[in-house]
Formats: C-alpha cells, sequence, structure tokens
C-alpha cells in the first residue's frame, strides 16, 4: 500500500501527467505534490482546487439518495464523500479531483492535472481510483 510520495510518483508514470497533488479538502493544504502546477504555484493550487472539491462534496444536489444511513453501516465503516470524483476540462488539460475514503473521517483528494492531447481521460479516472483506493495515510 502506497503512502502519499508514492503515489504521487505512481500518477505522474501516467501518459499526460503534468502534476498531482493529494490535497486536504477542508483545509486547503496540499499534503503532498509532484511535477507542475497549473499557476506555478502547488500550494495556491490547492486551495482552488480544495474549493471546487468543497463545493462539490458539500452540495446536497450530489449527495446520493440511496446511500446507507449511518445506523445500517457496517461497524467501523466509515461514511466517505458522496462524490467519487470531480473532472474540470479545460482547452489544453484535464482535473481530476478523486476523493480518498478512510478508516477516519477523510478530507482528502487527489488532484492530477493531465496534458489533454497525450492524457486518456478514462485510463487516468480508472488508475487514479485504484490509487486512491490504495493510499495509506498515516
Amino acid at each position: 500500500m502506497p503512502g502519499i510520495d508514492e503515489c504521487l510518483l505512481e500518477v505522474m508514470r501516467l501518459p499526460g501527467a503534468r502534476g498531482a497533488a493529494v490535497v486536504d479538502w477542508t483545509s486547503g493544504l496540499a499534503l503532498g505534490t509532484i511535477g507542475d502546477s497549473p499557476n506555478g504555484d502547488h500550494e495556491a493550487t490547492a486551495a482552488e482546487t480544495a474549493e471546487v472539491a468543497r463545493m462539490a462534496a458539500e452540495q446536497p444536489a450530489f449527495a446520493p439518495h440511496s446511500s446507507p444511513a449511518e445506523g445500517d453501516r457496517p461497524p467501523g465503516e466509515a461514511a466517505g464523500p458522496p462524490v467519487e470524483d470531480v473532472i474540470v476540462t479545460t482547452h489544453d488539460g484535464y482535473h481530476m479531483l478523486r476523493f480518498v475514503e478512510t478508516a477516519f473521517d477523510s478530507s482528502v483528494f487527489l488532484h492530477l492535472w493531465l496534458n489533454r492531447s497525450e492524457g486518456n481521460l478514462a485510463l487516468a479516472r480508472m488508475r487514479l481510483g485504484e490509487l486512491a483506493e490504495r493510499l495509506v495515510l498515516a
């Protein structure tokens, strides 16, 4: 199970990967970064993407109506964010925000910035999902 640094290294192996980060969407802090940042500042990018993640995760419009109620989940199973991922498309790239579910109250997501002409959005989404499941936050 990879930690933050190992996870980010794996993410950067994706075709077209330009930069990536693990971000706490509550505080907007980057827990780890690699590669380039769209605006040249990883910390500013983390804060900006955290706002997008927070808006998506906290809106009732995106909350699943069929999710199990608190008492219906098996003991020890945390309620994850109601959104799996957010994809923002720009003229030259894709930004993927993949929420990470953990055993504790998680507010973490992976942010991947892909070059639009070199990246494969479907592949990146699948791999980011796999990495989010395996990511170990200590």
